[in-house]
């Protein structure tokens, strides 16, 4: 609950760019909206709230982010309402979740009411940079920066908290093959694969780009311990249908607590579609395509929201799963969010934030 509000400096644009760009036809993170909110942390405590004009970062080639990694992120969407309304998508669980990050990564917490009002000022600016399109989203990026000009490795004195946006599309404009990855890891225990780090996307660029080089468009991760257990699908968390039941990899230290993965575990539950949360070996998954139990595989994030999964593969061989004609569950909690979303159904979960 935010229980104070904070003054926020704001400088508009003399002219907004939205005129010249059709907001529902632009490439993924490529163009950005009219303004971003900044709040710089100092001295303990944060200060100097402002939403400027979006511009290029000014700063020093000693900056500790630069050299020892102390950046942090999140991924969050607003969307327009059939009757042209804006709402922002668990914003407070981002907000939450950005916090566990800087818990581990030892950069300070952000306030409910930083991270909220700096949000929700920004997108009332910029709201006509949202699409209306039935697919199209704003991207909302916040993240965190270690900002002191230092050498050396220790923790960080200065920051800044920064919130950009996107107008943006489909992520996966097909369907995606994925190709099991159990040479190189992204996470391990007693490390920070459950938090939103740069440095784990840093790590996965090049195994990514092996297997794209074999036509693949993303990896599934595995089990750094045994490599015997699917964790997480490149950009997204995994999900697979097994005889009708919706199987997942648990949490734990190594996978990131996906919104989507959340939300779509609390559509099926609600609808008493069974759910497994546990570990999912390799064979099991690969048995299953080849004797028709398993028919669904599909990753879920922010980006992709759910991008249906065609084949994977392993050890040279494809494993090729139905078509999508013939999947049942994962279409239709793509359908239910975007209905959500878009209030077409009742947000029984309280999950929207409307734009004022």
């Amino acid at each position: 609950m935010i229980t104070s509000s904070i003054p926020i400096q704001v400088q508009k644009v003399q002219k907004s760019r939205v005129t010249d760009v059709n907001v529902n036809e632009v490439p993924f993170g490529k163009v950005f909206t009219d303004h971003m909110f900044i709040a710089d942390y100092k001295d303990g405590e944060w200060s100097n709230f402002k939403i400027i004009p979006y511009q290029h970062l000014e700063m020093s080639y000693a900056m500790s982010a630069l050299h020892y990694g102390q950046a942090i992120f999140e991924g969050m969407k607003a969307f327009r309402q059939d009757n042209g309304d804006v709402v922002v998508f668990r914003a407070k669980d981002n907000w939450a979740r950005l916090n566990r990050s800087a818990h581990r990564m030892a950069m300070p917490e952000v306030p409910e009411e930083v991270f909220m009002q700096g949000l929700l000022q920004l997108l009332s600016l910029d709201k006509k940079w949202v699409p209306d399109s039935e697919n199209g989203s704003l991207y909302i990026r916040p993240f965190m920066i270690a900002t002191e000009e230092a050498i050396g490795v220790k923790i960080s004195n200065e920051y800044q908290f920064i919130i950009i946006a996107a107008p943006a599309g489909v992520y996966y404009a097909q369907p995606i093959k994925t190709l099991i990855q159990n040479t190189f890891y992204r996470s391990v225990k007693g490390g920070i694969g459950y938090v939103k780090a740069a440095g784990n996307y840093g790590r996965s660029l090049y195994p990514t780009k092996l297997a794209q080089e074999k036509g693949y468009q993303q990896i599934l991760w595995t089990d750094a311990e045994t490599g015997k257990y699917i964790e997480e699908a490149g950009t997204m968390n995994v999900m697979f249908v097994k005889n009708g039941v919706l199987v997942t990899p648990g949490l734990n230290e190594t996978l990131l607590a996906g919104i989507t993965r959340d939300s779509i575990l609390k559509l099926a539950r609600k609808q008493d579609i069974p759910v497994e949360e546990r570990k999912v070996s390799i064979e099991e998954i690969l048995n299953g395509i080849e004797s028709g139990e398993v028919t669904e595989a599909f990753g879920v994030g922010t980006a992709a929201t759910v991008a249906h999964i065609t084949a994977i593969g392993y050890e040279g061989k494809d494993y090729v799963l139905p078509p999508l004609e013939q999947r049942k569950l994962s279409p239709m909690f793509d359908k239910q969010l975007r209905d959500i979303r878009k209030g077409r159904i009742p947000d029984e979960f309280g999950w929207l934030t409307k734009v004022e």
